[in-house]
């Protein structure tokens, strides 16, 4: 048995808290991982993890022998990535995580073609609308939107996103456009639930005073931010709805632009990652490659 390999598929194991997702990233089946610490328990003699349906478990050696090997695999590691580097490529499992809409629409469509740059890279990308501890699921960089992101993180403003309030053709030819603010309470809206708290949206516009929020009545609610959108393209009511997905539904016509004086600047869309002293060069080159090309793509507009 390769005592090295066994080693350090122990600690992936570990460090991702199941077989399946180690196996993923060192390109081999469950079972082989499994196989390995089992072989690695029977020749060390001792049990190295409680395994349930449900979690893993270090026992007291493995515990041990886990902060014993971590040290030597981190050199060995890092001399790895950078000797990769020196070569100009970058291997690993590059691990990321995104709002769904986010996700799917801003970072999904760059990942090929940074994938195309190194081809020896993998891509673990997590969609999820609830907040993710990025230390402790070990993701190497998170995309968030909003106002801001959490504090202990690393945290880089990549583009602004202001709420655009929008209608369909349709909509406005049959219910006519809403002049000032005030008229939207006499429109039918759609409305936006956050997924964390269950709670609505508020409405948000720009007045010479600042940012005013209120309340509208919603005749669509939803908790995706696309379905939403596609609410809107179907002339159920107005919507205010993030610009990158507005913007070029309205230069395609298929959505008005409505209220546009009253835009607010606070959104943008933030890459953060954990605080540690070496962040992987696979990490330092996506965020760089992502900011890149966003910021490109906006200036373009």
């Amino acid at each position: 048995m390769d005592d090295l390999k066994a080693l350090s598929t122990f600690a992936r194991v570990v460090e991702l808290g199941s077989f399946r997702r180690a196996a993923v990233e060192l390109g081999v089946a469950p079972q082989a991982t499994s196989k390995l610490v089992a072989a690695l328990e029977s020749r060390l003699g001792v049990r190295l993890l409680h395994r349930t349906t449900r979690q893993l478990q270090l026992t007291e050696e493995g515990a041990r022998l886990l902060a014993q090997v971590t040290p030597a695999l981190s050199v060995i590691r890092s001399a790895m990535e950078g000797t990769r580097s020196a070569r100009g490529e970058v291997g690993g499992t590059l691990r990321v995580t995104a709002p769904r809409s986010v996700g799917q629409h801003l970072v999904l469509p760059l990942i090929a073609p940074f994938m195309e740059q190194h081809p020896a890279l993998r891509v673990d990308l997590e969609l999820e609308d609830r907040h993710t501890d990025i230390t402790a699921a070990q993701i190497d960089v998170g995309f968030r939107m909003g106002a801001g992101v959490e504090r202990n993180v690393v945290v880089r403003r990549l583009m602004d996103i202001q709420h655009w309030i929008c209608a369909a053709p349709a909509y406005v030819e049959r219910h006519g456009r809403p002049r000032t603010w005030e008229d939207l309470a006499r429109h039918r809206c759609t409305g936006f639930r956050y997924v964390s708290t269950g709670k609505r949206a508020p409405w948000e516009y720009q007045e010479a005073g600042g940012t005013v929020h209120t309340e509208l009545p919603a005749q669509f609610e939803t908790n995706d931010v696309d379905a939403e959108v596609a609410a809107v393209l179907a002339g159920i009511g107005i919507g205010q709805l993030p610009s990158y997905l507005a913007a070029p539904l309205v230069t395609q016509g298929r959505l008005v632009r409505l209220l546009a004086r009253h835009t607010t600047e606070r959104f943008g869309l933030y890459v953060y990652y954990a605080q540690r002293a070496h962040l992987p060069p696979r990490a330092r080159l996506f965020i760089d490659f992502v900011a890149e090309r966003l910021q490109a793509a906006a200036s373009s507009r």
